[in-house]
């Protein structure tokens, strides 16, 4: 059995084939495992087994590339329908900064980055105060602050999601590694085509001026 990709000794890829249908993922498999974007914890939340695709010999959770894709394509539609300025991007986490800076350079949305000031969703006398009608969070537990926020004032929260995450009050789970440099680089990426593609913003089948490399944080 020759080797596939992202697979350490040509083990099955981490997707789930639908019966009787050809998969047509938004990037190839092997840009997808290249990338690690599969790849969870060794502990999975209930909220998250849905997601999962097999556990390891070694205890680590596998996530299902077919769902990731499929929530890629939801989050994609979802969020094309709102006013790119109202959207609110979060990562406090290091190696997501950038990719929702690039996102938002994109769409035209709004990043907050690096330390969350608590009030900015809820409190209309901080100078940074903003009014999001939805937030995207890059992981429910270093985003914690905003995702309570939002919750709080009603606002509809979209996240990134990894085995171990709890995702409480979150309306619509993006599964994938929220942890790697690479995977939250691509995972942004094809969210920020997708958006684009389903606003009309670039034709179906077009790509971004700039490759998932560049969304990628620095060492």
């Amino acid at each position: 059995m020759s080797e596939t990709p992202g697979t350490p000794g040509g083990e099955e890829p981490p997707i789930s084939k639908p019966e009787g249908g050809v998969i047509e993922l938004l990037v190839p498999i092997e840009k997808y495992l290249s990338a690690g974007v599969h790849i969870g914890t060794h502990i999975c939340t209930k909220f998250m087994e849905p997601f999962v695709y097999r556990v390891r010999s070694d205890g680590l959770y596998i996530l299902d590339v077919r769902k990731i894709d499929e929530r890629l394509r939801i989050a994609g539609k979802f969020l094309s329908r709102y006013q790119p300025e109202k959207i609110a991007v979060v990562s406090v986490r290091q190696y997501g900064r950038k990719p929702a800076q690039k996102m938002c350079q994109y769409v035209g949305c709004k990043p907050f980055t690096g330390r969350f000031m608590p009030g900015t969703f809820t409190n209309p006398s901080l100078k940074i105060y903003f009014e999001p009608d939805v937030v995207v969070v890059t992981d429910t537990r270093s985003d914690a602050q905003a995702l309570k926020e939002a919750a709080e004032t009603g606002i509809p929260i979209v996240a990134f999601a990894d085995t171990d995450n709890r995702v409480d009050y979150v309306d619509l789970i993006i599964p994938g590694n929220n942890k790697g440099r690479k995977s939250l680089a691509l995972l942004y990426w094809i969210l920020t085509r997708q958006i684009l593609r389903e606003k009309g913003a670039i034709p179906p089948n077009a790509e971004l001026p700039e490759q998932p490399t560049d969304f990628e944080a620095s060492l």
